[in-house]
């Protein structure tokens, strides 16, 4: 038995995309959440339709396999899923708080903005307590790229929940 407190338990989480832009970003993070079995939650609009090749391409085959929820706005989402407040983890280059700081509940909700603009002020407004980055000690580097941003992001939040 292993000493995380999560282990052995069974993770919830989803990985939600607000407006995402490039596909193969979105193809890319629909592959992970295959691989550990989480939903992928997109809320319109959407760069790119994801019909496209490059979506696939990114996705590979794993596409298919994808838990795929689509929302018409932030508003949408909100009405018909209904998060906890202690659910959200608002992902921003800015973000008020590291990334290692939360404890994540199985049932997490880890939502990430647009590639070039990151969450819209409607997703923001009233959440810096709950909005969160990942460390960069670079000065040369003013983002990171959206999927591996995300995965990162999703491991650490399962740290305690994986095997």
């Amino acid at each position: 038995m292993s000493d995380h407190p999560g282990a052995g338990r069974r993770a919830d989480m989803k990985l939600v995309l607000v407006a995402p832009e490039i596909p193969g970003n979105t193809g890319t993070l629909g592959r992970t959440c295959v691989a550990l079995d989480l939903e992928l939650i997109l809320i319109k609009p959407y760069g790119f339709d994801l019909s496209e090749k490059s979506v696939r391409r990114a996705g590979l085959d794993y596409w298919r396999h994808v838990r795929l929820s689509e929302y018409d706005d932030w508003a949408a989402f909100q009405a018909t899923r209904a998060p906890r407040r202690d659910q959200l983890f608002l992902f921003e280059d800015n973000g008020a708080q590291s990334f290692y700081a939360p404890d994540y509940p199985s049932d997490a909700y880890l939502v990430f903005g647009q590639e070039t603009r990151g969450l819209p002020p409607e997703v923001l407004t009233g959440m810096n307590d709950r909005s969160f980055h990942l460390p960069m000690h670079s000065s040369h580097i003013r983002s990171l790229n959206l999927a591996n941003a995300a995965t990162a992001a999703v491991y650490q939040a399962m740290r305690t929940y994986l095997r």
